[in-house]
């Protein structure tokens, strides 16, 4: 199985199932000589770890994080940072009844095309368990990135349809779904109780804004920002869509509405999103991404089973009935990831 590494210069690969023995990542190209300790990144990874409120799946992981190298003394030596969680609390038997047959919107059938063979135990690798390596590792980049004077947040914009009105960036981690605006939180708990007391899920919107990135950063072509970040936001499961700035609304807009447009002050707008010709711009780069609804229901849906025949499927376990509010870290996470790469690859191309 190739695809498991992600970045250039600073450069993750992620390891793991979810009811393997563990799951995390090993970190190459950290700078050395940065303070760093377990108890930063497990503030991180207490953020997207399952159990936190009544609107997350009641798997009960407290991941713990182990780091194994690559830090000597609290600081950082520039070798490869060995990151790893135990699973804890592992129910592998209750997959047992869908074990031959697969499950509708998660990769089940994909996986047995792709390998001849799939861990049928909480959809293996493709289950968002693999993210606790992406959050680690973010995490590590978050702190190289305060360094550059670089902060990033992301936050739910919408779920199920109810949508943030207001931006209240201190009420992010007040409330169970990571809202922006308290008023549509209580109204997007509310929905999502609904919903997992019919047995169904909701999907939503989740944006990010990054914050003092220097103008220049990104490279033309293929390697553009924003394509990094985009790639970045995709390779994560439940992702289906992102925009940038204006986003999807600049396809209404006329040229002289969605040029942003420049006086000795600097950008008079910022419908690119803070990043033009891939490359950034100074401004706040901000965009948004689409998160489908959670796959794993418990209603009843039309299926079939590896021998091709027809059957009903009904996936008993604990899920997330939205996947928004755990989702957040792990954008921010795969945001920093890109960030501290871009600022490497521009470091190495001015002291080329």
């Amino acid at each position: 199985m190739s695809g498991n590494s992600f970045g250039n210069i600073f450069k993750i690969t992620t390891f793991g199932e979810s009811h393997g023995e563990a799951v995390g990542v090993v970190v190459d190209g950290v700078t050395p000589g940065v303070e760093i300790d377990e108890h930063y990144i497990q503030a991180q990874m207490d953020r997207r770890k399952p159990g936190q409120s009544s609107v997350t799946t009641p798997r009960k992981e407290y991941d713990i994080i182990q780091i194994l190298s690559g830090v000597f003394e609290g600081k950082t030596t520039g070798t490869p940072l060995f990151i790893m969680l135990h699973n804890k609390d592992m129910r592998p038997e209750a997959y047992d009844d869908i074990k031959y047959a697969f499950r509708p919107g998660h990769a089940d059938f994909t996986y047995l095309k792709k390998y001849g063979i799939r861990d049928h135990r909480g959809s293996g690798r493709a289950s968002g368990r693999e993210t606790a390596g992406r959050v680690a590792a973010g995490a590590v980049a978050r702190k190289l990135l305060e360094h550059r004077g670089v902060s990033v947040v992301a936050y739910t914009k919408e779920i199920g349809g109810i949508k943030c009105d207001a931006f209240i960036e201190r009420e992010i981690e007040q409330n169970a779904v990571r809202a922006c605006d308290p008023a549509a939180a209580r109204k997007m708990i509310e929905k999502i109780h609904h919903l997992a007391s019919v047995g169904d899920s909701c999907g939503g919107i989740v944006e990010c804004r990054i914050r003092g990135v220097n103008p220049g950063i990104g490279e033309p072509a293929f390697d553009k920002l924003d394509a990094e970040l985009a790639k970045a936001m995709l390779s994560i499961g439940a992702v289906k869509g992102i925009e940038f700035g204006a986003g999807f609304s600049a396809a209404e807009m006329l040229g002289s509405e969605h040029n942003d447009q420049m006086d000795s002050s600097g950008f008079l707008s910022n419908h690119s999103g803070g990043i033009i010709g891939g490359i950034s711009t100074g401004n706040e780069i901000i965009f948004r991404v689409a998160v489908k609804p959670t796959s794993s229901i418990s209603l009843p849906q039309k299926t079939m089973n590896v021998h091709g025949e027809e059957q009903l499927i009904v996936t008993e376990g604990r899920h997330d009935p939205c996947i928004c509010p755990r989702i957040v870290p792990v954008v921010e996470a795969m945001a920093c990831l890109v960030v501290e790469d871009q600022y490497k690859r521009q470091a190495a191309l001015i002291h080329a």
